[in-house]
């Protein structure tokens, strides 16, 4: 649902009631159109994350904590030096719009005590951030907006702040029952009575418009005609009396697949058996579960596509490259005739002469010694024409040693994509895809990647696991994790797992030489069958054997090693179970 007027009213009222008189310790911009503040009360810190993107606008509280650019964008440096060490006095809305302004005690530039304004305009694809002086004078905005803009006012540093356009229609929190008796007699009687509370009242979901239609008629989508004033009227009521009397219950409504669906500020009844309604203790835990997977791989999506492009295109290539080699050398499958040509012709040299075209010649090398034909050089003698021969037969034998070399080149770059692919597929930060680019660079792919700016080394720990029985397990994130886990953390005691025959982590299983449980030996496995290309499978193989029996060959891609006498353990990665392992830091 969009972040409506009552959601608004919600959050506010929220925000009001725990960061009020809060301390601005930092600011954050970690997306073009977001901003974080850093709120520390006496007793806790909050985060107030405020989008002001097309793509789901809000402002809430939250408890996630994203990775930030390394050089902050100057609209995040304005808000810092006006807001930093500022104190948080109350957020207030402006009537029932969806707009509200942040007002915090600060400092001018000679050190004197104001007021300063930070005005958010939750309206879709005109949503912004304004930051304001006590005179209300525009210090900077998010997004600058000039008259030819058509949008009715200016967003200009220097500029008086003047509220958004009222809305043509009558705001809900002041409605009476005349009014709302009148707008409903002059109302087409085929209407939806959703669409009629929609139509005449501001702030208003189409959500909150079916839950009043629900609650009055029994169907979401009834007709006008089919409902009785008083009921629709005692219902549109019940809900604006709770917002105005700060009565909110965070709801989230969720398929029977377990896929969030839409949320709220109330109780919502409309979906019957056909979907679930969870209620929440607070407002911000409900909507960091609502955007939080779902903003984090798209978030994540967009900044790897030049990553999954790179690779996409490398695949391709090697595809064609090795299926055009592979015809190649069945084409080497002729060399040994060409031999036996240059032979036949040798031996029977006396009996051939120039100008000859074709000449058929006992075939000494068949079991029935039958004939066979030989097409010949008209223009060359029969010792040239034999010699003729014997070149197609080295060339093709030299080619065929060759191509054999480059497809086993190419098979092993193609694998070692794939091990790539995979570790993006699970790249879960900023610095992970960091980390991918470093190796692809150092691997290569320099040169086909745009704009590529070689960086400082990243440091960037594994992904740390405890077993049940206490056993530490580390899991590398990408090859080059891989292989410093592998070659360089684990100890030769220690226990390697990695899935069988596909890409995956290499997954170290700390146990100083100690010979573990058959359940920790199962909890690791399960570990690197979840971390890999075979996560959501069933009976997933995994090779495990001791840290000194894998060895990395010289030359070798990252993450490439070899390993003997091991054994393969058959899992079913549970993925409650591994989560609750994860370690975070």
């Amino acid at each position: 649902m969009p972040f409506d007027a009552g959601m608004f009213r919600a959050s506010v009222h929220e925000i009001n009631t725990l960061a009020s008189d809060a301390r601005v310790e930092k600011v954050y911009q970690p997306e073009k159109e977001e901003i974080v503040l850093l709120l520390r009360t006496q007793r806790e810190n909050y985060r107030l994350s405020v989008r002001a993107g097309s793509n789901s606008p809000r402002f809430a509280l939250t408890a996630v904590s994203k990775e930030n650019p390394e050089k902050a964008p100057m609209f995040c440096m304005l808000l810092r030096k006006h807001l930093s060490g500022a104190r948080f006095l109350n957020v207030i809305q402006q009537g029932f719009e969806r707009a509200a302004e942040f007002i915090f005690d600060s400092h001018d530039e000679m050190g004197y005590q104001c007021k300063k304004y930070l005005v958010i305009e939750i309206m879709g694809t005109y949503s912004n951030i304004i930051l304001l002086d006590g005179e209300r004078k525009i210090l900077g905005a998010l997004k600058t907006v000039d008259l030819t803009d058509n949008s009715g006012r200016a967003i200009l540093t220097g500029l008086f702040y003047e509220n958004p356009p009222a809305q043509k229609k009558a705001d809900p929190c002041t409605a009476t029952e005349e009014e709302f008796y009148r707008f409903l007699s002059s109302a087409d009687s085929d209407m939806p009575a959703d669409k009629f509370i929609m139509s005449k009242y501001m702030g208003i979901s189409s959500l909150i418009a079916r839950e009043i239609a629900y609650r009055a008629t029994g169907h979401s989508d009834g007709a006008v005609s089919t409902v009785t004033p008083e009921v629709l009227y005692s219902e549109f009521s019940r809900i604006i009396s709770d917002i105005n009397s700060d009565l909110f219950t965070p709801v989230m409504i969720i398929s029977k697949e377990g896929k969030p669906i839409d949320y709220t500020f109330t109780d919502i009844k409309q979906y019957g058996t056909s979907a679930t309604v969870r209620e929440y203790g607070n407002f911000y835990s409900m909507t960091d579960e609502f955007f939080g997977r779902r903003e984090h791989i798209e978030h994540m999506k967009q900044r790897s596509s030049d990553i999954l492009r790179l690779l996409t295109n490398a695949d391709t290539r090697l595809r064609k490259k090795i299926a055009l080699q592979l015809e190649e050398l069945d084409a080497t499958d002729d060399m040994e005739k060409y031999k036996k040509f240059g032979d036949l012709i040798t031996s029977s040299i006396y009996a051939l002469k120039r100008g000859m075209k074709e000449v058929t010649l006992t075939d000494y090398y068949s079991e029935d010694c039958g004939e066979v034909k030989i097409t010949l050089d008209e223009k060359l003698s029969p010792s040239q024409n034999a010699q003729r021969y014997y070149k197609k037969y080295a060339k093709m034998k030299v080619a065929k040693v060759e191509l054999s070399k480059q497809i086993e080149s190419a098979e092993k770059e193609l694998e070692y994509i794939d091990t790539v692919f995979d570790a993006l597929t699970r790249a879960s930060s900023e610095n992970d895809l960091l980390e991918i680019r470093a190796e692809l660079y150092s691997s290569g792919f320099a040169s086909k990647m745009k704009n590529h700016i070689q960086r400082k080394k990243i440091q960037n720990a594994p992904l740390e696991y405890i077993t049940t029985e206490g056993y530490k397990v580390l899991c590398g994130k990408n090859n080059v994790q891989n292989d410093i886990l592998t070659t360089k953390t684990a100890a030769k005691g220690d226990y390697w797992f990695h899935v069988k025959n596909e890409a995956g982590s290499h997954v170290i299983l700390l146990c100083d030489g100690d010979e573990p449980s058959e359940l920790t030996f199962t909890e690791a496995a399960e570990i690197a069958a979840y971390n890999s290309k075979s996560r959501g499978g069933q009976n997933i193989a995994v090779d495990y054997t001791r840290v000194k029996n894998v060895k990395k060959p010289g030359g070798a891609k990252p993450g490439f090693v070899i390993y003997n006498t091991n054994y393969t353990a058959y899992v079913t990665p549970d993925e409650s179970r591994i989560e609750k392992m994860h370690k975070t830091k």
